[in-house]
């Protein structure tokens, strides 16, 4: 199966794209340059910092910023920000910043990059700043820490209700098939979207963010098990005759065994590949729910949290770059599409 996906090249190439924004979620404090949390007071609504390798006298240097300096339009008495070429930072990798503990085990001080020169006087916004001044890339990159972790969860538990549930209904038939299938049914004719929203607002609001994330997961499990369960349930029916199944049972194998320890890795490949293809609609789920106001709410950070600020019409034309949370969803949805593509086409033995 690997060899032929790795034929896959925009499977490949997304794959890859998904690593780096898992590891950017994991290690968010040591990647991100600030605190998601930092206000920068002179830098409200700062466009993203331009990084320069190209000094003022056409000099090639190592990659640096200009001291940004913050003036008022005398027309609209809006903020404008300027490049001082008289100052300027070196940006460095590595760098000491503000200490944090990863996961409240390991502590450190160590930035990815950053402008240690520049103390708090100037930052390095590379996707600008919001409306406190707080750093939209760092953000960003804690706000991946919830959307894509849920997305993994959410799907597991899919996965778990979807196998167990499918696959009962599909090995012993009869009127547990039935039971389950119209079960599926009633499910499945209800709008998923005006659910999701009921049952989120019905979540109190004082509830804190990890009990908050818990309950969108389980809300968009609730409807995401069922496609699973169908595929599952037609695997079953197919395999439940099958000479290998035949012999587990004169074997002795409890029917448990014989469904998890023989049926299901037999098509688990197919699995993996249909459960890469359902994260995405529990990204957009819990993007969704949050721009709303129905799903996670600050003080959390999501990608849906973050894109909040964009129904504000001022911050938009402010800001245009408060919409760049929603660049990250986009590139993680198509990411996983063609990962969940490259995977079917994998798995699949008709395939060329």
């Amino acid at each position: 199966m690997w060899w032929r996906f790795r034929k896959h090249k925009m499977a490949m190439l997304s794959a890859v794209i998904l690593i780096l924004f898992y590891f950017s979620a994991v290690f968010s404090e040591f990647v991100a340059p600030y605190n998601p949390e930092q206000p920068f007071i002179r830098y409200k609504f700062a466009p993203p910092t331009r990084i320069h390798i190209i000094d003022a006298e056409g000099r090639l240097r190592a990659p640096f910023i200009y001291q940004t300096v913050r003036g008022v339009d005398p027309v609209t008495a809006q903020p404008t920000y300027t490049e001082d070429t008289a100052i300027r930072y070196p940006v460095r990798l590595f760098v000491q910043g503000e200490p944090y503990k990863w996961f409240g085990l390991a502590s450190s001080s160590l930035h990815l990059f950053g402008v240690p020169d520049a103390g708090e006087n100037q930052g390095v916004f590379l996707f600008g700043a919001d409306r406190l001044g707080r750093d939209m890339f760092s953000r960003i990159i804690f706000g991946g820490r919830l959307s894509l972790s849920l997305g993994l969860v959410g799907v597991f538990l899919s996965l778990i209700l979807g196998v167990v549930l499918g696959g009962v209904s599909g090995y012993f038939g009869g009127w547990i098939d039935t039971l389950v299938q119209r079960v599926i049914e009633f499910i499945r004719t209800i709008p998923t979207i005006p659910l999701w929203m009921t049952l989120s607002a019905a979540m109190p609001g004082n509830w804190p963010v990890t009990r908050v994330y818990f309950g969108i997961t389980i809300i968009l499990s609730l409807v995401g098990w069922t496609f699973m369960a169908r595929v599952v349930r037609g695997r079953f029916l197919a395999m439940r005759e099958e000479d290998f199944v035949l012999a587990a049972r004169l074997n002795g194998a409890r029917e448990m065994r014989v469904i998890l320890r023989h049926m299901v890795p037999s098509f688990l490949s197919y699995i993996i590949a249909s459960l890469t293809l359902s994260i995405p609609g529990m990204i957009l789920g819990e993007t969704g729910l949050s721009f709303l106001g129905l799903g996670l709410r600050p003080p959390a950070i999501s990608w849906g949290v973050l894109l909040q600020e964009a129904m504000n019409l001022r911050s938009l034309v402010l800001a245009p770059w408060v919409l760049v949370p929603g660049l990250a969803v986009v590139i993680s949805v198509l990411a996983f599409n063609f990962v969940g593509d490259g995977l079917r086409d994998a798995a699949d033995p008709y395939s060329r």
